[in-house]
C-alpha cells in the first residue's frame, strides 16, 4: 500500500494541506508517498491572476482554517494581477525534484509551495528550483537540468493523466492505493487525525 498525494503547486488549498501531509507521512513511515501534479492552471486557465478574483479571499480562509502562511513577497508578486500561474511549469519542477530525490517527494512538494506562497518565487523559473534544491541539500545543477529537459514536460503530462485516471477532480486529494483499490483519505482540507480515522476505517 502507498499514499498518493494529488496536488497542484499553484493551489492554495494544497499549500494549506502541507502540514497535514507532513504529519501523516511522519506517522506512517512504512508507507511510501507518491506525489502527482494535478494540472490546475493549464490551457485556457493559464491566464493572469487578476482573472481569478477570488484569490485573496480564498487565501484568507485557507490561512484561517489551516494556519498556512502567505508571505509578503507572495502578496507583492501577485499585487498587480499580471502574474501567470502555469501549472505545467510547476509540474515539470515537481517531476525534476522527484527524479532527483524520489523518497522526499512530499517534503519537496511542500518546499515548492512555500517558495511561491511565502517567498514569492515563480514556479516557472529555473532559479526557484535551484534555491529549493540547495536548501534541501540536493545537487541544484542536476535539478535545474532535469527541470529544463524535455523529459520533464513528458512527466508533467503523465502526472495530469494519472490524476484523471485516479478520478481526482480537485486538489489536494490524498488517497490510499493498494493494487486496484483506491480509498480517498482527504479532499481539500483535513487534519492528520481525520486522515488517520479514515485510514483505520478502510
Amino acid at each position: 500500500m502507498k499514499l498518493v498525494y494529488v496536488f497542484d503547486a499553484y493551489c492554495g488549498w494544497s499549500h494549506g494541506f502541507s502540514g497535514t501531509l507532513s504529519e501523516v507521512a511522519a506517522r506512517h513511515p512504512e508507507l511510501p508517498v507518491e506525489v502527482v501534479s494535478g494540472g490546475l492552471f493549464t490551457g485556457s486557465r493559464r491566464v493572469p491572476v487578476r482573472q481569478f478574483g477570488y484569490v485573496q479571499g480564498a487565501n484568507a480562509k485557507i490561512a484561517e482554517l489551516t494556519g498556512a502562511e502567505f508571505g509578503a513577497a507572495y502578496e507583492q508578486l501577485i499585487a498587480d494581477g499580471s502574474f501567470v500561474m502555469d501549472s505545467e511549469a510547476a509540474a515539470r519542477g515537481v517531476a525534476a525534484l522527484r527524479q532527483v530525490a524520489p523518497d522526499r517527494a512530499a517534503e519537496l512538494a511542500a518546499a515548492l509551495q512555500a517558495a511561491f506562497y511565502v517567498d514569492g518565487r515563480s514556479l516557472s523559473e529555473a532559479a526557484t528550483y535551484r534555491k529549493v534544491a540547495e536548501e534541501a541539500g540536493l545537487d541544484a545543477a542536476v535539478v535545474v537540468a532535469a527541470f529544463e529537459a524535455p523529459d520533464a514536460q513528458t512527466a508533467a503530462r503523465a502526472d495530469f493523466r494519472r490524476a484523471v485516471q485516479l478520478g481526482v477532480t480537485g486538489f489536494p486529494t490524498l488517497l490510499a492505493v493498494e493494487g486496484d483499490s483506491v480509498t480517498p483519505l482527504a479532499y481539500g482540507q483535513a487534519t492528520a487525525d481525520e486522515v488517520d480515522a479514515r485510514f483505520a476505517a478502510h
